[in-house]
């Protein structure tokens, strides 16, 4: 009976709840309400610090998010206290909104160590947990959309959120133990660094801001540089298999991009994001982004590849003839302040200028050729018909009657019949040999 139970009631509802749980996702294992609400939410015109809020409306969070009681809806309050100044005003009063545009905020801006309800920290932990896959998610439609600035603000809110920094944060809050008070002791005076790049070139033992450190902390902030990723972006434009560099119109284009970690030994590989505040391991990668001028994406793709030198083509048909200068972005996924752009430059030639390309004669002989599948085919209808005539030859061979022994009667009487046939047969041939002969005298 449990038998029965299990292979007729639990396994076909465990096979539906599957189903009807995976038909709600797309790619990257996001919900595609979430995607209507992205399409819906996200234009050219969408800024980093409204982003907080695009997330908070995900599908994913839907359920969870809802206060459940009035102390959920005074914590969420008191919570916006502490963060509404940096808030930009929300668009949308939905509770599921609210409190994920609170949560998220409190995260940035690195308050959420006043949360004191387990329940809104786990909250918490569950959007950062899906943030990476909805901010590709937010690209992908950004992609779509075809606006390649919102597509940047999407990338630098997914940095944002991995250091758990905000827009007007400076890119050295991603050192360790660095607090505001630090960093403004190392953008004064002689010596002063701005950005961590800057920060990173001035030698050891000059870096400002660690005079109240331990020995400790100080190799922590040594070590963290090192490991910084310390990219060299080249570009080259080309055409497969053209012996110049020459590019016409209508060539299949090609931009390689390469980047080089100079941070890197050779052999080394590019390890996980250091994001202290982050609660989820992150692996490092880059968004190689070619657009217009005016703003268009010619092709957007996240790499991955934790070789230190990596490789990727940009595809794409030649413009029209003419001359035409492309917008190139490397932006990382989690770090703030390290990106790089550059311009790519392209000039197109009048493919009317091109030699009449000829078809080798022996080349057009092949044409005449059968393919593979062809002769698959023929050889298959040569062999039904064969088959065919097969079958027909022994069906005639199975409608012939079979013969029955004759009895000696049937025999004579067949015999008398033969003579009497071949008697007629004579009479006939005499009577025409006489009328041949009547017919020569006439003619005589």
């Amino acid at each position: 009976m449990v038998y029965l139970i299990i292979m007729v009631g639990v396994i076909p509802f465990c096979v539906w709840t599957y189903y009807a749980d995976s038909s709600k996702f797309g790619e990257n294992d996001v919900m595609y309400d979430t995607y209507s609400w992205y399409h819906f939410t996200l234009n050219e015109h969408t800024l980093v610090k409204s982003l907080p809020e695009v997330v908070a409306g995900s599908a994913e969070f839907r359920k969870r998010n809802v206060p459940k009681s009035a102390e959920d809806k005074a914590e969420i309050a008191q919570l916006m206290s502490l963060v509404k100044s940096q808030m930009q005003k929300p668009k949308f009063n939905h509770p599921v909104c609210v409190k994920g545009n609170v949560l998220m905020h409190s995260h940035l801006l690195r308050k959420s160590g006043s949360i004191k309800n387990p329940l809104l920290l786990e909250d918490l932990k569950n959007m950062l947990k899906v943030s990476s896959s909805l901010v590709d998610a937010m690209i992908s439609v950004c992609k779509h959309q075809d606006s390649l600035q919102t597509a940047m603000n999407c990338i630098e809110f997914g940095q944002l959120v991995s250091q758990a920094m905000w827009v007007k944060d400076s890119t050295l809050l991603q050192l360790p133990h660095f607090t505001p008070e630090e960093i403004k002791h190392c953008e004064k005076g002689k010596g002063k660094a701005s950005t961590i790049l800057e920060y990173r070139d001035i030698p050891d033992d000059q870096k400002k801001g660690m005079a109240t450190f331990t020995d400790e902390q100080k190799k922590d902030v040594f070590n963290y540089l090192k490991m910084l990723p310390d990219i060299t972006v080249e570009s080259k434009v080309f055409v497969d298999d053209d012996e110049d560099d020459k590019v016409y119109e209508g060539d299949l284009c090609t931009i390689r991009v390469t980047i080089t970690r100079n941070n890197l030994k050779e052999g080394e590989k590019a390890g996980l994001v250091h994001a202290p505040l982050f609660p989820y391991p992150k692996q490092e990668a880059w968004w190689i982004m070619l657009g217009t001028k005016e703003g268009k994406i010619i092709s957007i793709e996240k790499v991955g590849d934790p070789s230190r030198v990596v490789e990727h083509s940009i595809k794409f048909l030649a413009p029209r003839v003419g001359e035409y200068e492309f917008d190139l972005y490397v932006k990382s996924s989690a770090y703030v302040g390290l990106d790089q752009a550059q311009k790519v430059g392209l000039v197109t030639l009048d493919n009317t200028s091109l030699p009449e390309y000829k078809i080798h004669p022996e080349d057009a002989a092949l044409d005449d050729e059968p393919t593979l599948f062809e002769e698959i085919l023929n050889a298959n209808i040569e062999q039904d018909s064969d088959d065919d005539s097969d079958d027909d030859e022994s069906e005639d061979e199975d409608d012939e009657p079979a013969i029955a022994p004759k009895s000696d009667a049937a025999l004579k009487k067949e015999q008398l019949k033969k003579a009497r046939q071949a008697n007629t047969e004579d009479d006939d041939s005499d009577d025409d040999d006489d009328d041949e002969v009547e017919e020569v005298y006439a003619q005589k």
